[in-house]
């Protein structure tokens, strides 16, 4: 049974930093390309931040310079780095992978991040 499990959300001042974790398991997580997407109630979910099996990682203009993915093989876990919260970054944010490119075939849960204005 495959299960990505986020954590690490919370609530936080403009400004500030969290750092979400997402451990995997029931997959062969080395080969897989991981992804955080986040949405708000009422518009489309958006990508995040991206990490390809090897390593290669993209984001887009809204978040990039202030987040982070990374990942530890060896824990079976994605991260997210966080830093510089605004308040328009309150969201639900869920981890996602994929075995071949971004078509993503297992989903978490999702963690909530409230950044306080």
């Amino acid at each position: 049974q495959v299960q990505l499990v986020e954590s690490g959300g919370g609530l936080v001042q403009t400004g500030g930093s969290l750092r979400l974790s997402c451990a995997a398991s029931g997959i062969t997580f080395s080969i897989y390309n991981m992804a955080w997407y986040r949405q708000v109630p009422g518009k489309q979910r958006e990508l995040v931040a991206s990490i390809t099996s090897g390593g290669s990682t993209n984001s887009p203009n809204s978040v990039k310079g202030r987040f982070t993915i990374s990942r530890d093989n060896a824990k079976n876990t994605v991260y997210l780095q966080m830093n510089s919260l605004k308040p328009e970054d309150t969201a639900v944010y869920s981890c996602a992978a994929a075995r071949y490119g971004f078509r993503f075939d297992f989903w978490g849960q999702g963690t909530q991040v409230t950044v306080s204005s």
